[in-house]
């Protein structure tokens, strides 16, 4: 049978561009690729928004970023799942967000938790879940993400920071691990977001792992 995957994330799933232009193209999408990657035996559904934090709230915006009150309602909403993919953080580095490594970490746990929760409660069979670390920030003049992510030290630091408390979490909860730093950075037009060949690279990355998660 076909199976399904949720990739859950901020505007790295979403595919923002960081010179400011249009999104980019579906094709590049690491969602995309890595359904393609998987040949025809799974489908992803994207669920990126951009500003999305792990479980916090920001206050800022329109759109509801906190990634633990909207989860519940996609889990809802695309069940059954065999897989559910988070990679969130980035914006939990934002000072008003939660201002951490650490938090984010603490954060994508809860999620974890969540959606073990979510499906027990259903007596719907759990999917697995793989942990996805966040590329690492560049040094960038952008002067809006500075000022949004609390300035460059404070950035660059906590974001070589992610994989260690990451790792930790996902071998402490029993979920699949994936430092997509190891495979893609930010452009350093704003230091956060992807170039689409680094967009694709996590797609491309994704794809033995999820693999060997889903028995294909």
């Amino acid at each position: 049978a076909m199976k399904t995957i949720l990739a859950y994330g901020d505007s790295l799933t979403y595919g923002a561009d960081p010179g400011g232009g249009p999104r980019h193209a579906y094709e590049d999408r690491w969602p995309t690729v890595l359904e393609k990657g998987l040949g025809g035996k799974a489908r992803v559904i994207a669920e990126g928004l951009g500003g999305r934090a792990t479980a916090y709230d920001d206050w800022t915006a329109a759109a509801d970023r906190n990634g633990a009150r909207i989860l519940p309602t996609l889990l809802a909403s695309h069940a059954p799942l065999d897989l559910v993919i988070i990679m969130l953080g980035t914006n939990d580095l934002k000072p008003f967000v939660a201002g951490s490594a650490a938090y984010a970490a603490r954060g994508a746990r809860r999620l974890i938790e969540m959606t073990r929760g979510h499906f027990a409660a259903t007596n719907e069979p759990v999917p697995q879940i793989l942990l996805v670390s966040p590329p690492h920030v560049v040094e960038t003049t952008n002067e809006t993400m500075l000022s949004n992510f609390g300035g460059l030290e404070h950035l660059l630091r906590e974001s070589q920071d992610f994989a260690r408390h990451y790792r930790r979490h996902a071998e402490e909860t029993g979920v699949a691990f994936f430092d997509a730093a190891t495979v893609a950075k930010a452009d350093p037009r704003d230091g956060v977001h992807l170039d689409p060949a680094n967009t694709r690279a996590i797609g491309e990355g994704l794809v033995p792992l999820v693999k060997q998660i889903l028995g294909l």
